[in-house]
């Protein structure tokens, strides 16, 4: 879909490189430019204290691109990023502002240069501020100044961090959305524009829900354990080979039955102590006692099967292990072969980007590159001299 846009990736870590990964995967040209010793998620597995040589987390974010490696802290490595933008479509970065400023490689600057340039950063915070240039990582500007880390762990008990990059990989997304939307308009007007995305504001995107009651009402529920939910049939229960299943109740009074004879309790049906939302919350620790003890009856498979005779809502809680092997995540796409950055012709399985277009190559384009592979070819194919591109080899410029 993306074929024939170029973008120049300024960028390190995941966020920045995840949204660039996404178009990548859509058909853009992606250029990755990288500092001397390259991005920092080349060292992830390194960083914790392994050996492991192969780097899926650098694969997942970079596969199709094109890597060039630029010292933008010297003046010559700035104007050459500066010559990479003239023709391009989009420029994405998560250099802070402060510094993109003065390495004159802000949007006002590269405007000027590229007038239908789509220009995204992605920061900690957003553009503008009191904190627009403090570092921004997704455990600090998505997951805990958002309130997602608190309101995530029920009253009294210890927080605990998100999982790898989640923060980051969500505002990648957003990022994408952003980028492609401006596109759009760069498409129809011939003017191009900032796209603006952050960590921070993502964040609160994906807690909408709860930010617009609190915005509302100035308060929000505390996240409940299991036996406190103010719907209680909404709730995960564990069967009798361990296995656990999140039930979900619609609204209304609609579930209370068919919940029933799905555990084999219909007595229960027209029990006043259970027959409305209100009157369930009132005795909420013994309907989750009641329902443990139906599921408890029975081993996943039998259980999955009662549920879908009485039609409910559910799924299984399942390890990622599980999800490896899940036939509905193949059937949706969700994993892809990607090449192998050996070169050997293998490829291995890789989450594939959020969105399937039928009918169209949406996967990767090839593997992760390796450091500086395409900085001799993207140089000769900006026009450059051979004198030009051994004078910046020796300068220390690139490599």
């Amino acid at each position: 879909m993306l074929e024939g846009i170029k973008v120049v990736e300024y960028a390190t870590y995941m966020a920045a490189p995840g949204a660039g990964s996404i178009l990548s995967d859509w058909g853009a040209d992606v250029v990755k430019i990288e500092p001397p010793g390259g991005d920092p998620i080349r060292l992830f597995f390194k960083t914790i204290g392994t050996d492991i040589t192969d780097n899926p987390v650098f694969d997942f974010d970079n596969r199709g691109k094109k890597s060039i490696v630029v010292d933008t802290s010297k003046p010559e490595g700035q104007e050459l990023v500066r010559k990479l933008v003239a023709d391009a479509d989009v420029f994405l970065t998560n250099v802070r502002p402060g510094g993109l400023e003065r390495s004159g490689l802000d949007y006002d600057s590269l405007k000027e240069l590229n007038p239908k340039l789509v220009y995204c950063s992605l920061t900690g915070y957003g553009l503008q501020g009191p904190d627009a240039n403090r570092p921004g990582f997704d455990i600090a500007s998505f997951w805990s100044r958002t309130g997602v880390a608190r309101l995530t762990v029920p009253k009294g008990e210890d927080l605990f961090a998100n999982r790898t990059a989640f923060g980051d990989h969500t505002t990648s997304m957003s990022a994408a959305a952003g980028i492609c939307a401006a596109l759009v308009e760069a498409g129809r007007t011939g003017k191009g524009r900032l796209v603006e995305a952050s960590l921070f504001r993502a964040g609160l995107y994906a807690l909408g829900s709860d930010f617009a009651i609190q915005l509302f009402f100035d308060r929000v529920a505390s996240t409940k354990s299991r036996h406190e939910q103010n719907v209680p049939i909404t709730n995960f229960f564990e069967t009798r080979d361990g296995s656990w299943m999140c039930l979900v109740s619609r609204q209304g009074e609609v579930d209370w039955a068919p919940i029933c004879r799905a555990i084999d309790r219909e007595e229960l049906i027209e029990d006043e102590r259970f027959t409305s939302a209100k009157a369930r919350r009132k005795n909420r620790a013994e309907v989750v006692n009641i329902l443990d003890e139906g599921f408890a009856k029975y081993d996943k498979a039998e259980m999955a099967k009662r549920l879908d005779a009485e039609s409910l809502a559910w799924a299984p809680v399942q390890t990622l292990a599980e999800v490896a092997k899940d036939p509905q995540a193949i059937a949706a796409g969700a994993i892809v072969q990607t090449p192998s950055a050996k070169g050997d012709g293998s490829t291995y399985a890789s989450p594939a980007s959020p969105v399937r277009f039928p009918g169209a190559d949406d996967g990767p384009k090839g593997p992760s590159p390796a450091l500086g592979q395409h900085t001799r070819d993207v140089l000769d194919q900006l026009g450059l001299t051979d004198d030009a591109i051994a004078s910046l080899y020796t300068d220390g410029i690139v490599s």
